[in-house]
């Protein structure tokens, strides 16, 4: 109960609190903020893999069993994210977005008005939704194999999901929709948190090779989501390099709470 717990604080209140920070304080940021929050989630999440779950799951279980593991994640949320085109986006030239390079990054095809800020607000939505369910295996699996592991994985989740709740708030508040809602939106994309968690602490009770390959795939999937698309979308937004330094100091902070 406790595990699944952290998985909610880390889902809920994190993503929850990025929205209430974008209403309230930003309300409708640049798309250079926005930009910046995204490379900052991204730097965080690459901590969060990098020096968090793969050593813990090369430790559990070794090499090979990590590798196959985060190849098992990136093709999941590929998959994933295959599936979310489709439902999203009903014209045909929408669905080939990413059959070019220039499509693949979004070139010339940034988001401005408000109808399109939101139809970008809903699919950032249903994306981070989507992604949180492995943030949440991690938090199950290696929670019920250690509970500080499980803590540690939920404080670093829930500072990565504030960028990213307010990564969701930016266009949804351009698009039109009002702080209230933005707020309740955001909290719910993190809700499928707790969803991972109930499957990570059923595999994390099985063996430490299932908690071991429970990390790798969570792990797998949040590299995916950072360099297929955060990253990408970042630099198409701005076209400058202050996003990556931005993403730099992410990495740090991310170094910094995993060494704690």
């Amino acid at each position: 109960m406790q595990v699944l717990l952290l998985s909610a604080i880390a889902g809920v209140c994190g993503t929850g609190l990025g929205g209430l920070v974008s209403a309230i304080i930003l309300k409708r940021p640049s798309a250079k903020v926005t930009c910046w929050l995204l490379m900052f989630a991204a730097g965080v999440m690459t901590s969060i893999v990098c020096f968090g779950l793969v050593p813990e799951a090369i430790g559990l279980s070794g090499m090979a069993t990590s590798i196959i593991g985060l190849i098992v994640g990136v093709i999941v949320i590929m998959i994933l994210n295959r599936l979310v085109d489709r439902v999203t986006f009903a014209q045909k030239e929408d669905r080939e977005i990413h059959h070019t390079h220039e499509e693949l990054y979004h070139e010339g095809s940034v988001i401005h008005s408000r109808s399109r800020m939101l139809r970008s607000g809903i699919v950032m939505f249903t994306v981070i939704a989507l992604h949180n369910i492995p943030e949440g295996l991690a938090i199950g699996a290696g929670g019920s194999h250690d509970f500080q592991l499980g803590v540690l994985l939920a404080i670093m989740i829930a500072v990565h999901n504030i960028p990213e709740g307010m990564a969701i708030a930016a266009p949804l508040l351009a698009g039109g929709v009002n702080r209230g809602k933005v707020i309740l939106l955001t909290s719910l994309s993190g809700s499928t948190t707790m969803i991972g968690g109930v499957f990570g602490i059923f595999i994390g009770g099985i063996s430490e090779f299932a908690v071991a390959i429970s990390l790798a795939i969570a792990g797998g999937a949040m590299l995916y989501v950072v360099f297929g698309e955060m990253i990408p979308q970042s630099v198409v937004m701005t076209k400058s390099r202050s996003a990556t330094i931005v993403a730099l100091f992410g990495l740090l902070i991310g170094l910094i709470i995993t060494q704690i």
